[in-house]
């Protein structure tokens, strides 16, 4: 059996293999990088190529639960621990999210930054004051608004928690042939600050309607002489020319002729 599970961590949804009869929701006990985790399982999944390498180690047990719980309630005071080291060694990073390990030997401190951050006094503070390892891992924008959550100017909740992080690269030539880059990046960005992952949600669909429809700005021939692309309307199929003699037409896609 295949499932995807969503380890408590910074990391998206991961592919095992179970030798155990799971459903949606169960919990597990999975290797994570440095020391084994808890994790729910999101989906049981049927209809894949992809073999994974990792298993899942076994069903969570009640103690399993009890000592996550007990690691959770530890995590304020190791926040509050970081919060003062940062301030006290002045780097320009801004704390997220902390997590202690299942063997309570570790913590994991997930933070944002714009470039690099030497953190290694930090890290030498922190391990003695609170007794543990002590790891810095830097996550981006977008894993940030998921870890927080919230809900964008759609007033649904953000993509990135409802997708689990399991979202496509969001680039600018999807805004581009939904033709809205024109209203600028602040319109464009969610509170993450990077494109909106709706984005991706129809862009291929735009780009099969303008298959044989000129570019906006360009210069094509109509049955009225030549003319320039003002509009590009992809879901009616027409579009708006302003010829050379200064009158407009609204024409259908088949009504364009190639220029001579």
């Amino acid at each position: 059996m295949k499932v995807l599970v969503n380890v408590y961590a910074w990391d998206n949804p991961k592919l095992y293999q179970s030798d155990f009869a799971l459903v949606e929701g169960d919990q597990v006990i999975v290797a994570a990088e440095y020391s084994n985790e808890i994790g729910i399982v999101e989906s049981i999944v049927e209809n894949t190529n992809e073999d994974p390498k990792e298993k899942i180690l076994r069903v969570a047990t009640p103690r399993d639960r009890e000592v996550f719980l007990q690691c959770e309630a530890q995590k304020a005071q190791c926040l509050e621990v970081c919060h003062r080291g940062i301030k006290e060694s002045k780097l320009e990073m801004k704390l997220i999210d902390a997590r202690v390990s299942l063997d309570g030997k570790q913590i994991i401190f997930a933070f944002t930054a714009d470039g690099r951050i030497d953190f290694r006094e930090l890290v030498r503070s922190l391990s003695k004051e609170l007794k543990k390892s002590i790891r810095m891992q830097q996550i981006g924008s977008r894993d940030e608004a998921r870890k927080l959550g919230g809900y964008g100017i759609c007033g649904r909740e953000l993509c990135c928690v409802r997708n689990n992080g399991n979202m496509q690269s969001i680039t600018t030539d999807m805004a581009r042939v939904q033709q809205i880059a024109h209203r600028g990046s602040d319109r464009m960005s969610g509170l993450c600050g990077r494109l909106m992952c709706c984005l991706a949600y129809e862009a291929q669909q735009y780009k099969e309607m303008l298959v044989g429809m000129p570019e906006l700005h360009s210069n094509i021939t109509t049955k009225e002489g030549r003319g320039f692309v003002i509009e590009v309307n992809a879901i009616t199929q027409e579009i708006k020319v302003k010829l050379e003699n200064g009158k407009y037409l609204a024409l259908k896609k088949e009504d364009i002729r190639p220029i001579a």
